[in-house]
Parts: C-alpha cells; structure tokens; sequence
C-alpha cells in the first residue's frame, strides 16, 4: 500500500513539474489540438494562400458532422476572416489556436473542421473532398478584388507614374 501511494505521489509531482501525459501529441499539434479521427475537413496554409475556401467550408456545415471549427490563430487575420465569418454564419463553434506550437509554414494547416466525437472521415483535405470548388488560376481573390478595386496596398505599390 505504500508503494502505491509513493507511485500516486510521484505520478502528481511528474504531473505537476512536467505536465499531464498527452495522448498523440504530434497528431494533436498537426490537427490544431484534436485527433484525427475527429476530423472531417482541413485547409492548409498554402490551400488558404491559393484560393478562398468559404463555399467548402459551408458545405461542411450543411453535412451536420462538423460541429467544432480549430483556426491557426499565428496567421494573419486578413486570412482567416473568412471562416470565422462562414463558422458564425453558420451557428458552429470556433477556436483560435495561438500556441506557438502551431506553425505558418505552407504544410501546416490553417483551418480544422471537427466534430466532437470520432466520424473516421476520408479523405479530409480539402482540396480532395472538394474537387469541383477548386479554381484554375494562380491569382488569389483578395489579390484580384485589390486589382479590380483598387485596395489600399495596391494603390500604395502600383501607382503611376513611378
């Protein structure tokens, strides 16, 4: 019984200097804090630079699985603006995540739909679930309103005469 309680004692002090066990810690810094097999849709960095991805984000929400939205707090608001829009519109629950932990770079993912049980859904990229909202040109739809609007950073790098 001794032994026990030493084991339970040095398990809360473990606990307390290095912190509570994860299960999948690498799954879960991949996946903005949830497991994969929660998962029912993901858009990463580069997906996000290449194109808006609001209508994908809508039908998700019109599937009824995904009920939680993980977005990568470290990028630009400008970038994700859209989905914390497209997750309000709809109802859903979101969460930034800000940790240093979850990077920017183009592999990295930018935005998470879950649900808050395990839906065991493939494939999950949105690009691959979502074939026919994917646009052939390279140009972003910010940049091409910018160009047709004449947005203030446009203005600013493009003026004439220069």
């Amino acid at each position: 019984m001794t032994a026990e309680k030493k084991s339970a004692v040095e398990q809360r002090l473990d606990n307390g200097i290095y912190g509570t066990p994860q299960i999948k810690p690498d799954e879960q810094r991949r996946y903005l804090g949830t497991f994969r097999e929660r998962v029912c849709l993901t858009i990463s960095v580069a997906e996000l630079h290449e194109q808006s991805w609001a209508a994908a984000l809508a039908a998700e929400f019109k599937r009824g699985y995904g009920q939680l939205v993980f977005l990568n707090g470290n990028l630009p608001h400008e970038e994700i603006r859209p989905y914390v829009r497209a997750a309000a519109q709809a109802g859903v629950s979101f969460t930034m995540k800000t940790d240093p932990e979850f990077k920017t770079d183009p592999r990295s993912l930018a935005v998470v739909v879950a649900a808050k049980e395990a839906v065991y859904q493939s494939p999950v990229d949105v690009k691959k679930r979502y074939p026919q909202l994917v646009s052939s040109g390279p140009a972003t739809k910010a940049a091409t309103k910018d160009k047709q609007h004449g947005g203030f950073f446009y203005r600013l790098f493009h003026r004439e005469g220069q």
